[in-house]
C-alpha cells in the first residue's frame, strides 16, 4: 500500500536525524557499538495555527522548525558521539540560530552585494546588477559547499547523508527497511536540503531582480526581509518535485541532485543500520508491526 507519511531527514555526527509525522528522532552509533534513539513529538506552530500549512506560508514554518530541531539534533549527536559534555540549553541553541543566520547573511547576502560594485564598468542597469548580485551569491555558495565537502572530518557525516536518503528511498518504495534492501537505492533525493538551498539560491536571482538598486545596507535589508518569500516558494518547487513524474519539475530539481554528489557519500552498512532505526521510531504503530513480519 502507499505511505502515507512523508518523511525528512539530517545527518549528524554519527548518526542521523529523522522527522515524520509528529515525532522527531536522533539514532546515534555511540562508541561501544550502541545505538541510542532519541524521540521527541514535535509541536508544530502549523498545528496551533492552521492558515501556516498554507502554501508558501508552510515552507517557511518547516525551515524554521528544521534549522531549530537540526541543531538540536547535532547537540545531542555529539553528545552521545563523546564529543559534548552535555546538550545545548534553550537560551545557547537560540544564541546558536542567531548566530548561524547573521554569518549566513553575511557570506551570502552582504559579500555578493557589496561586490557587485565590481561590475559597475559593464553595467548601470539596476536589472543588470541585481542578476550579477544573484550569480555572485550562487558563485558564493558552490564554492562554500565544495570547500566543505573536501574537508575529511565531515566525510563521514556525508556518509550518513547518504544513508538518510536511501533508507527514505525505501521506504517511499514499500520496501521492508533492512539493510540490504536500503544500500540498493540510490544517494541522490529530489527533497534534500541541498537541493532547497539551491533552489533558493535560483529563485533569489529572479526574486531580488526587480528590486531596484538603492542603497547597501537596504539592499542587505530586502534581502533579508524578502528571505521567507524565497524560501516559501522553494519549499513548494522541491515538494512539488518530490511527489511527481513531471519532466519540467524534474528538470528543475536536477542541479541540486548532482550538487548531492559533493554533500553525500556512500554509506557502510553499519551507517545504514542507524538510519533504519531513525527512521523506524517515527513511524506509525501499524507500520512498525508491518516491517517486522
Amino acid at each position: 500500500m502507499d505511505k502515507p507519511l512523508t518523511v525528512g531527514g539530517q545527518a549528524v555526527i554519527e548518526g542521523v536525524m529523522m522527522r515524520g509525522g509528529n515525532k522527531v528522532a536522533t539514532a546515534v552509533r555511540e562508541p561501544n557499538g550502541k545505538i541510542t534513539v532519541d524521540v521527541k513529538d514535535i509541536n508544530s506552530l502549523s498545528d496551533r495555527f492552521p492558515i501556516l500549512k498554507k502554501p508558501f506560508l508552510r515552507g517557511v514554518v518547516t525551515l524554521c522548525e528544521s534549522l531549530t530541531m537540526g541543531i538540536k539534533a547535532l547537540s545531542f549527536s555529539a553528545k552521545m558521539a563523546g564529543d559534548e559534555d552535555e546538550e545545548l540549553t534553550d537560551k545557547e541553541l537560540y544564541i546558536t540560530i542567531f548566530f548561524a543566520f547573521v554569518l549566513a547573511a553575511l557570506l551570502f547576502v552582504a559579500i555578493p552585494t557589496g561586490a557587485v560594485k565590481l561590475f559597475h564598468g559593464l553595467s548601470e542597469d539596476p536589472v543588470m546588477l541585481n542578476l550579477f548580485e544573484g550569480f555572485l551569491r550562487l558563485l558564493v555558495f558552490l564554492i562554500y559547499i565544495f570547500a566543505i565537502s573536501r574537508m575529511k572530518d565531515i566525510e563521514r557525516v556525508f556518509k550518513y547523508h547518504g544513508a538518510e536518503h536511501k533508507t527514505i528511498f525505501c521506504y517511499e518504495a514499500n520496501k521492508p527497511l533492512t539493510v540490504e534492501n536500503v544500500q540498493q537505492f540510490g544517494r541522490l533525493h529530489p527533497r534534500c536540503g541541498t537541493a532547497f538551498l539551491l533552489i533558493v539560491m535560483l529563485v533569489s536571482i529572479f526574486v531580488f531582480a526587480f528590486l531596484g538598486w538603492p542603497d547597501l545596507w537596504l539592499r542587505i535589508l530586502s534581502r533579508v526581509l524578502l528571505l521567507p518569500v524565497v524560501a516559501g516558494i522553494s519549499y513548494e518547487i522541491i515538494r512539488f518535485a518530490g511527489r511527481t513524474q513531471n519532466k519540467m519539475a524534474r528538470l528543475a530539481v536536477l542541479p541540486g541532485l548532482w550538487l548531492q554528489y559533493l554533500t553525500t557519500r556512500e554509506p557502510e552498512d553499519d551507517m545504514v543500520e542507524v538510519a533504519i532505526a531513525s527512521l523506524k521510531a517515527v513511524l506509525p504503530e501499524e507500520e512498525i508491526l508491518s516491517q517486522a513480519v
